[in-house]
């Protein structure tokens, strides 16, 4: 699937679906938020979710006082969405339009995160083009926080197909740059109660 293909997808689903038709809507962003508030320098700490969409991560963080934000996603429709449900306090939040395979970073951040956006990159190219980008965009001694289908979790998302992952093979393909220093599995229950099973882990820029 190409950047552009990628992009006319997830635009059609956030113009066609609300969010309780989405399997992964939370309204409680957990166990991202948990995870980023331990390897959190402070309340300054430059943070960029990537393929945020319309999550109500960017709420919780923004509440609980961070404020060097950024969230790119592929759909405009899901970013402006997630615009307008937070209003004034997403002013200083950075919204950026891209597919983070073709995406160029302007800085280093202390936090990466990903909530299932990396395991739909099951193409050999674009999983290198999107690791050369997160080693560019995460400063030494800063932290990616990815979250992927586990093992045992769905084969495909939306109509397309993933790549599962456990911490381990994860770890590895990411590569020695990042240090595996923590996981964590999760049970994500769907808006109509279907549940899927999540790893999430946290790895150290060296």
């Amino acid at each position: 699937m190409t950047a552009s293909d990628r992009q006319s997808h997830w635009q059609t689903v956030y113009l066609t679906k609300g969010e309780q038709q989405v399997s992964w809507s939370q309204a409680d962003p957990q166990p991202s938020l948990g995870l980023i508030e331990s390897v959190a320098p402070g309340r300054d700490a430059s943070i960029i979710d990537i393929g945020g969409g319309a999550s109500r991560l960017v709420d919780a963080l923004l509440a609980r006082g961070f404020h060097d934000l950024t969230v790119l996603d592929l759909s405009e429709a899901a970013l402006a969405s997630a615009r307008e449900r937070v209003g004034a306090r997403g002013a200083a939040v950075r919204w950026v339009t891209d597919d983070v395979t073709v995406w160029q970073p302007q800085q280093a951040f202390d936090i990466w995160h990903d909530r299932a956006a990396f395991h739909f990159l099951v193409a050999e190219s674009d999983r290198a083009a999107y690791l050369e980008r997160l080693h560019r965009g995460v400063k030494a001694g800063g932290h990616a926080v990815i979250g992927t289908f586990a093992l045992d979790g769905p084969e495909k998302c939306s109509g397309l197909p993933v790549q599962r992952y456990d911490p381990a093979t994860l770890s590895r393909t990411i590569g020695p740059a990042f240090e595996l220093i923590a996981h964590e599995a999760h049970r994500h229950v769907t808006p109509w109660g279907a549940t899927q099973s999540f790893q999430f882990s946290v790895l150290r820029r060296k």
